[in-house]
């Protein structure tokens, strides 16, 4: 007999992804898209997968229009890289969150609903900007469902590729950064590289490493939305102090969780001078975007 964990936000987030696994449901996923995004919702060599970051703006509501510009951001790359890539109206959760916490009953239903949603698109590659989202497609759906008839990769590595090959041109960002390696991204999925080459590439732009990077990394504390208790919130204090005293004007990251649960620490009462871990956590997609228009 096991014991449940202490669920984040009363079990809402896992409400909604649990809804997503109903196949009866329909939904437009595509509410933070503009006029000026050139996207396909039929077919293409190259899907987009959101992941479901930009939806938490209905419960984290100081954070709903940042949320909706990691999507947006992630077209704009795309696009400036020559690619109009597909985007799924009626995407669904990837099913990570209830994967661990162990309600698999609702992760097949989500694993199943993505990749016949795909495969519909003709899609040769999916481009992730979630790490977790990555990671559950490359590693969970093959472990349970096979080999995928599509190419996957994050949108590091899809930005370090088209920059080495001359697709895609980076402008000036002059500001420095120190690099936040997500659990993910970095030891499940070891793509520790294409962040810092993607960085190198902006102009101006400087990486101040903290001395926990890479496979060393520090946690942000909290995963699946659940057991966001106090262990959690140190681990966070400890690397937003440690990410402040590199003297870098913003801590990057991919993972929309940490970018999340770290902000969240930031504007809450710390056992700490809030002046030691009063860091901006910004996400790197979105600056990736900026560094596109020279911002």
């Amino acid at each position: 007999e096991g014991n449940l964990p202490i669920c984040s936000q009363g079990g809402l987030i896992h409400t909604m992804q649990r809804l997503m696994a109903n196949e009866s449901l329909r939904q437009n996923r595509l509410g933070w898209l503009t006029d000026d995004l050139k996207v396909t919702k039929d077919k293409g060599e190259v899907l987009l997968f959101t992941g479901c970051a930009y939806q938490l703006g209905t419960i984290y509501a100081d954070r709903i229009n940042y949320l909706k510009e990691v999507p947006r951001s992630a077209v704009k790359i795309l696009n400036a890289a020559g690619v109009t890539p597909v985007v799924m109206p009626d995407e669904v959760c990837c099913g990570h969150d209830l994967l661990w916490l162990g309600d698999e009953e609702s992760f097949f239903k989500l694993m199943d609903r993505n990749i016949e949603l795909i495969k519909a698109t003709g899609a040769k590659k999916v481009v992730f900007t979630c790490p977790e989202c990555y990671r559950t497609f490359d590693i969970d759906y093959q472990d349970f469902s096979g080999d995928l008839p599509f190419e996957m990769m994050h949108i590091s590595e899809f930005v370090a590729d088209a920059v080495t090959e001359g697709r895609l041109r980076l402008g000036k960002l002059e500001r420095k950064f120190t690099y936040h390696d997500s659990c993910r991204l970095g030891r499940h999925m070891k793509v520790y590289d294409p962040p810092r080459e993607v960085l190198a590439a902006i102009q101006g732009a400087q990486l101040i490493e903290m001395p926990r990077s890479r496979e060393k990394a520090s946690c942000c504390g909290v995963n699946a939305w659940a057991n966001c208790d106090e262990t959690g919130k140190k681990m966070q204090i400890d690397r937003l102090m440690e990410a402040k005293k590199t003297g870098a004007d913003a801590m990057l990251t991919f993972c929309p969780k940490c970018e999340v649960h770290f902000s969240c620490a930031t504007h809450n009462k710390v056992p700490v001078e809030k002046s030691l871990v009063d860091i901006p956590v910004e996400d790197f997609t979105i600056t990736i975007a900026k560094a596109l228009e020279g911002k």
